[in-house]
């Protein structure tokens, strides 16, 4: 009972709504940790001593939380988290920060995430009701896991959102397939150097280039075959080795001609090398620049019977020589010539999903069409992109990994980018091998790894949960005796793929000031350490799956924070391990001026005369006297830039005869002609004194001689 004497003692005492709000908010507090209230009616003439069973209140207590609430409103503090980021909330928290909950989602949306949650620490009671009291104020800092859960219109400049708008394009695989093609108008960099070549299926103009590429890499690849054959298969151990050199010895001798597929290659690829210099252009027509539709179709079906088949063929030491110097030749123009393997496989992509979802590998032409011909929604809206598969990474003790590589956006314009200095490793479950094009070998995201078992054939020293980090990673170069090349050649390459994919989509992302973003940018390396940029993700996944991403994931939040609040209020707080990589200069934005063009102009200052005219209809009353006609006199004639304007600008003249003279006026006098002139911002109308029946008079050629006196004109 003295409980409940406290709590009335203290409301009775309150007399401000404020107060009483704070009661309401206490209620409110108890519903929603599972305490339902218990009503009672008093007797008549008796105070109510309980209306709701809520907990001890500490007079001071409130009054403290209502007094760091007015301080956090005014200073801006308040914020809102949306996802499974508890690093963030307890990271905002911990700079006083006070956040404005949102409703617990039901059971089915919040499973997916069930995973990814941290149990979160008790919440003392100060703080909760500090969160509830700042429910209906502005919330000035946004961190959502959706780009689209905050209208970015909608917010005032001062809110901060960790999203940009219209971002994808380079955060899907068709956005970055189509403006990394721009990037020769912003760098002199070359995308293939970086990004496999990618191609839309369902763009009409893209298909065919397809095609050809696909071809042209069949007799590469077939060179690569005739070379490789004769000086042996690759080690074993690589995961490189081609199933092709271990099946042909079972197989019996096809009826492939050796000398016609090596000639046919040599022809396609010295006709790409002549486009590639222009020369193609002085080829007469009458000589065959390509292989035939036939021809192709009987070249990609012996392709596939030798090299996927691995049927046996004659001896091919005579042209080991010619296809060798072939390929040093392609590979001075084309950067990608290493990575294309002899298996010419292609990936295909959902061009808007995530998580690996979708993505198959092929090595089949018609199989790689198929499967975007047969959907014609897809086909339409040009959702599938194919992309080269890089057939000879590098392995760790022959199993396939990818990067995981941070970097953060602060600015678009001047564009600001940050790279992050710590990066992870996700391996796949099986060895590395082109014997087979399953998922489980070829594709390194956690979200499907983690649902296989690793195999027992792999390698000992691929850990467990298929996860290194960095510093893991480097230790084993180490071993190798390529430490040096992850600063001198991984690092600076990865932080300009990042750069120039920014660069050719700056101007298609919405800027906002007090705007960010943190992506995920996933790697794949060469054999020469040499990364390959395979796409850029959207709010990369901050699951806490493994040791390795625990530890990093965490620590990435942490240090965005530090990015965009600490070092914004202290330009010397530290940015953890996040690097500044590039800051453009500020560009300004012309002004719009929307479709319709304005000139503008000023008019000439003192009237100009034109030229004297000739008139060739002379009066009746001086037809038969012959006398001597005055000289005309001297007229200032036009400036040369406006006759040149009227004899190009002047529009058709209309004329306007007056009607006739009354018969008392003199018969000398001629009736005056209106002609209109349209010039160019000078000339508005001329009255020319010539007779009724005069012909045409060509305003800008001069007469030498006149044959009576010209009035002057008004302009």
């Amino acid at each position: 009972m003295q409980m409940w004497g406290n709590l009335v003692k203290y409301i009775l005492t309150v007399d401000s709504a404020k107060d009483r709000k704070v009661t309401a908010v206490v209620q409110h507090c108890n519903r929603h940790e599972g305490k339902s209230p218990q009503t009672s009616t008093p007797p008549e003439g008796k105070v109510c001593r309980s209306f709701v069973c809520v907990p001890v209140l500490n007079p001071g207590r409130l009054r403290k939380a209502r007094a760091l609430t007015e301080e956090v409103v005014r200073m801006h503090k308040v914020f809102a988290v949306q996802g499974p980021y508890p690093v963030v909330r307890a990271a905002l928290k911990a700079r006083g920060w006070v956040e404005q909950r949102a409703p617990r989602p039901d059971h089915t949306a919040h499973r997916r995430h069930s995973d990814n949650l941290e149990k979160e620490p008790n919440r003392d009671g100060l703080y909760d009701l500090m969160c509830r009291l700042v429910q209906n104020e502005t919330v000035y800092f946004h961190w959502t896991n959706r780009r689209d859960a905050v209208n970015t219109n909608s917010l005032q400049k001062g809110q901060m959102t960790n999203h940009f708008a219209k971002a994808g394009s380079f955060t899907t695989k068709v956005g970055l397939c189509v403006n990394l093609r721009n990037l020769h108008w912003f760098d002199s960099a070359d995308p293939d150097t970086f990004f496999p070549r990618c191609y839309r299926l369902g763009a009409k103009d893209e298909k065919p280039a397809f095609i050809e590429d696909y071809r042209r890499t069949a007799c590469t690849s077939f060179l690569k075959y005739i070379v490789e054959r004769e000086q042996g298969a690759p080690g074993e151990g690589t995961g490189h080795n081609s199933p092709s050199v271990r099946k042909r010895s079972k197989l019996q001798p096809s009826p492939v001609v050796l000398s016609q597929m090596i000639n046919s290659a040599l022809k396609v690829c010295h006709q790409f090398l002549e486009s590639l210099e222009h020369r193609d252009i002085d080829v007469h027509l009458e000589t065959p620049q390509t292989l035939t539709e036939p021809e192709w179709a009987q070249f990609i079906s012996d392709y596939y019977l030798v090299v996927h088949k691995g049927a046996e063929i004659e001896s091919s030491e005579n042209f080991v020589s010619c296809c060798k110097a072939m390929l040093q030749r392609v590979a001075q123009v084309s950067p990608q010539l290493d990575i294309d393997g002899i298996q010419n496989i292609w990936i295909i992509k959902p061009g808007a999903m995530s998580r690996g979802r979708g993505i198959k590998c092929a090595r089949h032409l018609d199989q790689i069409l198929s499967l975007v011909d047969g959907d014609p929604t897809l086909r339409k809206e040009d959702k599938w992109v194919v992309q080269k598969y890089l057939e000879r990474p590098l392995l760790v003790h022959g199993t396939k990994f990818d990067v995981r590589q941070w970097f953060l956006v602060t600015v678009l314009n001047p564009l600001t980018v940050w790279f992050y200095t710590k990066c992870y490793l996700r391996f796949s479950t099986q060895p590395y091998s082109l014997d087979t094009l399953d998922s489980s070998v070829h594709l390194c995201n956690n979200s499907i790894q983690k649902h296989l078992t690793p195999s027992q054939q792999r390698h000992p020293g691929v850990p467990a949960d298929n996860m290194w980090s960095d510093d893991q990673f480097r230790t084993y170069l180490s071993s190798q005796g390529r430490e040096a090349q992850w600063q001198t050649v991984a690092v600076p390459a990865m932080k300009k793929a990042v750069i120039h994919a920014l660069q050719t989509t700056q101007d298609l992302v919405e800027s906002r000031k007090n705007t960010f973003e943190l992506y995920g940018a996933d790697f794949m390396f060469g054999h020469d350490l040499k990364p390959w940029l395979i796409e850029i993700n959207a709010s990369p996944t901050m699951a806490h799956s493994t040791p390795v991403t625990a530890r990093l994931c965490a620590a990435v939040q942490e240090d965005t924070l530090r990015v965009v609040l600490d070092q914004r209020a202290d330009r010397n707080a530290s940015t953890g391990d996040f690097q500044l990589i590039y800051r453009q200069e500020a560009v300004d934005v012309p002004q719009y001026v929307g479709v319709n063009l304005l000139v503008e102009g000023n008019n000439v200052g003192h009237p100009c005369s034109l030229p004297p005219l000739h008139s060739s209809v002379r009066s009746a009353a001086k037809c038969s006297i012959k006398e001597k006609e005055p000289r005309a006199e001297k007229v200032k004639t036009l400036p040369k830039m406006l006759l040149k304007g009227a004899q190009t600008q002047l529009k058709p003249i209309s004329r306007e005869v007056a009607p006739p003279l009354p018969p008392d006026l003199p018969q000398t006098a001629n009736p005056v002609e209106t002609v209109s002139l349209h010039l160019p911002m000078i000339v508005t109308a001329i009255h020319l004194p010539i007779s009724a029946k005069s012909p045409p008079v060509l305003l800008w050629k001069r007469q030498p001689k006149v044959s009576e006196k010209v009035q002057p004109l008004r302009i």
